[in-house]
């Protein structure tokens, strides 16, 4: 049987794997400023780290989250039909999001002590979740991060969305194509007694909400918010809504997150539907949405300030985002943005002779060294097929190795879009390439 890969998973094969690099890159160049520098966690972490922070009642961990076994660990869940006698670090899971994994990294690490300064930090790195795949929708996908841990002021929460923003400019987009939402979630002083609220409205209306609405009411009851039934999201228009319950801190802060906003001219939509799917979330949330592209939202994020807490830190604030590479290069091919560039053209170096492959390794070799793209022929190729192969490979110039302009000291350059050649000294050779391609 012919291997192929797993459902839901996608090779980045050129364009594609360009564009992830290049939004690396836009990443670095745009978060550097604000001190944010890159890490990376493991892909694989204890079960514990995401049910702690990610909460146990919420759809990734109860449905989605991918569980990862040894072969005798397996071995053992099988025979005994549950995991429970696993020991922690024998139960483990693949990372679905980025945030917990940064602040299991930064308790284990100490890496804010009491006092201190702020961690910054942002990762590119691979996340996965047992979704059923669709358009924009992987089982593995791609995610773009930052995590701001320190920091309870409200311009905190501003300059991550005005960040967001400027990357999202940066990577291409006509920010006036997209729609920033915002909102507050309360924290532990004021949601709770709002998310009772919720809970009797759901329970009130259960006749008319769909079973998994009525799961939530127990569970989770924000989520119904953002449940995709139709009849649900009307029913929920009538709801409590979260701005009517925040108490006093919690709305001084939102106002002022709004004001920094104004102030760095960042439009934006207040929705207090806004709800995201993670119960480490507190106070200021947001979401970036491409309409028309049919991805929904490319990106989000807001503060968590009770999550180092629960992975057994002591009291830290943070507030981060993160932006879906799959979704933001859909959203981008609608607004007719290429992120994924064609690379530069190569330099290819030809030889007329077997006798003559000495000498293009030699010059493969200088050419490299300048930082040019060089191929040439390592198949055996008749002079001819290596110029159909310079074609295909998109060169921009030709060195051609031949015997008497050799024994002359010389070698052919030419350009490949006017097809003009010129002999060029052998010594000179890279010199001569690179104010070729200067003059391209």
């Amino acid at each position: 049987m012919q291997a192929q890969k797993a459902e839901g998973t996608r090779d980045l094969i050129g364009r594609e794997m360009r564009a992830w690099q290049k939004m690396q890159q836009v990443a670095a160049e745009t978060f550097g400023p604000y001190g944010f520098a890159p890490m990376e966690t493991p892909a694989i972490e204890q079960l514990d780290v995401f049910v702690h922070g990610i909460g146990q009642s919420t759809d990734v961990v109860r449905k989605e989250m991918f569980r990862v076994f040894s072969g005798a660990n397996f071995a053992r869940v099988l025979e005994e039909g549950a995991d429970a006698r696993l020991k922690p670090k024998q139960r483990l899971a693949l990372r679905p999001e980025g945030t917990a994994g940064v602040v299991r990294s930064v308790v284990e690490n100490n890496l804010v002590p009491q006092g201190g300064t702020p961690f910054k930090a942002w990762y590119a790195e691979a996340m996965f979740r047992g979704e059923r795949p669709q358009k924009g929708r992987l089982r593995q996908f791609h995610q773009v991060g930052i995590e701001w841990l320190g920091a309870p002021d409200p311009a905190a929460d501003a300059e991550c969305i005005i960040m967001l923003m400027d990357f999202y400019r940066r990577l291409g987009f006509d920010l006036s194509k997209l729609r920033l939402l915002i909102n507050s979630m309360g924290d532990p002083a004021c949601r709770p007694a709002y998310r009772e609220q919720v809970r009797s409205f759901i329970l009130d209306h259960a006749d008319e909400m769909c079973d998994e609405c009525r799961e939530r009411a127990e569970l989770n009851p924000l989520r119904a918010f953002d449940c995709k039934n139709g009849h649900c999201r009307e029913v929920m228009k009538a709801a409590p809504l979260m701005r009517e319950s925040l108490c006093d801190d919690c709305r001084e802060h939102y106002e002022q997150v709004k004001r920094y906003l104004d102030a760095a001219g960042i439009e934006y939509v207040e929705d207090p539907t806004l709800v995201r799917g993670l119960d480490y979330y507190t106070r200021t949330v947001f979401e970036v949405e491409a309409p028309g592209a049919g991805v929904g939202s490319i990106g989000g994020g807001g503060r968590y300030d009770g999550l180092v807490e629960l992975e057994g830190g002591k009291p830290t604030p943070g507030v981060g985002f993160a932006v879906g590479f799959e979704r933001v290069l859909l959203a981008l091919e609608a607004q007719g943005v290429e992120l994924g560039d064609e690379p530069a053209g190569c330099v290819y170096v030809a030889n007329a002779g077997d006798e003559l492959r000495s000498e293009v390794f030699g010059i493969c070799r200088e050419l490299r060294a300048t930082g040019l793209v060089t191929e040439a022929n390592y198949q055996g190729r008749s002079l001819k097929s290596q110029f159909k192969q310079a074609d295909k490979l998109g060169a921009a110039l030709m060195v051609v190795v031949g015997g008497d302009e050799l024994a002359a000291g010389q070698v052919r350059l030419r350009n490949m879009a006017t097809h003009e050649e010129r002999l060029v000294a052998r010594a000179e050779v890279a010199a001569e390439v690179e104010a070729e391609l200067a003059g391209c």
